[in-house]
């Protein structure tokens, strides 16, 4: 009797370790072939070159989610009937077990996570590491376009998994929600204006999404061709990023934005990797909270349309400028190519 209890014991334990890990935020590539191997959809958001380029075997795509999911004014999401279409016709239910990934650190892993539980998803995770990840394990890629079968969707929005600028600008006034700015410092400053006003909301604290990563300037040094790779927009350890967010309080309600929810949405998942309970991503952001002229901001400077088109238009004379010069080098190259060398023409 001992015997059996014990065995019937080992096998429940066994289940449970058996359970989808789609509940965790962010996994690594091993959590990847786990899910795999239980029959999770792997979604590849980037641009479809670069899926063709080479993928996870049988990720699925739509391209480039940030654009194809968003209306290219207002950044929030389009119609729930044309993302019904869009995710059907990919094989991509949110209901199932999903995986979501882009490059090494690309926040628009995370805005598909957001994307998936905000439409009715409860087991999304991120593989932060990415495609670039995923081949330093040693793991194989394919660049034929994965043909997952379309499904019927029938998506009803969560609203309540994020926030509103109503509800934004109304805790902001009553400073009852700790809120976190993961935008650029010079955004947060209000010196680089990125909708119709610049500046912050009201007590929020600002630290940017890169912050989370191992190295926060990657993208800079590898813009300026400084670093081989990307490994610098790994993961920090837990415990630098317990620091990094050690003023905050993880049982107090936490709002986290920037421009258009797609870098706060990394920040939040990381917010609940370390035990945030409360974590709400502002997906309208600030382009929605700098459209609200109503709404409280510090630092708040306004968009100069004056200064922006004169930069343009100095744009453009250096454009024509370049043109020209790059007419009269062709212009002179056929003519020496016309006139063999020593001979007058």
């Amino acid at each position: 009797m001992l015997y059996r209890f014990l065995k019937l014991l080992a096998l429940a334990l066994a289940t449970l370790v058996a359970l989808p890990a789609g509940a965790a935020p962010i996994i690594d590539a091993a959590g990847v072939k786990d899910a795999i191997a239980r029959g999770a959809i792997v979604w590849d958001v980037r641009a479809t070159p670069l899926y063709r380029k080479g993928h996870i075997p049988g990720a699925a795509s739509i391209g480039d989610a940030g654009a194809v999911l968003r209306n290219p004014v207002t950044e929030d999401f389009i119609e729930t009937a044309q993302i019904e279409k869009i995710l059907g016709n990919a094989g991509i239910d949110p209901a199932k077990e999903i995986i979501v990934y882009a490059d090494r650190g690309s926040p628009f892993a995370y805005f598909g996570r957001l994307a998936m539980m905000y439409f009715g998803g409860s087991k999304v995770s991120v593989f932060h590491d990415g495609i670039e990840g995923w081949q330093e394990a040693g793991n194989a890629i394919e660049t034929a376009d994965a043909q997952r079968p379309a499904v019927a969707l029938k998506l009803t929005p969560r609203p309540e998994l994020i926030a509103s600028t109503e509800d934004v600008v109304a805790r902001a006034k009553r400073g009852d929600v700790q809120i976190v700015d993961a935008r650029t410092a010079g955004e947060y400053l209000g010196n680089d204006v990125r909708a119709i006003r610049g500046g912050h909301i009201p007590g929020a604290v600002n630290i940017p999404y890169e912050q989370n990563w191992k190295d926060p300037e990657t993208n800079t040094k590898l813009s300026r061709r400084q670093m081989p790779d990307n490994k610098g927009a790994g993961l920090a350890a837990t415990e630098e990023l317990k620091k990094l967010y050690a003023k905050l309080d993880p049982t107090k309600e936490t709002v986290v934005y920037c421009q258009s929810g797609v870098r706060a949405a990394e920040t939040a998942a990381v917010l609940e990797t370390l035990g945030f309970g409360k974590v709400k991503v502002y997906d309208s952001s600030w382009l929605g909270y700098a459209a609200r002229l109503d709404a409280p901001a510090e630092r708040e400077t306004f968009f100069n349309v004056g200064a922006m088109n004169g930069r343009m238009a100095s744009m453009q004379r250096k454009i024509e400028d370049l043109e020209r010069m790059i007419g009269e080098l062709y212009s002179s190259h056929n003519a020496k190519a016309a006139c063999p060398a020593g001979k007058t023409c």
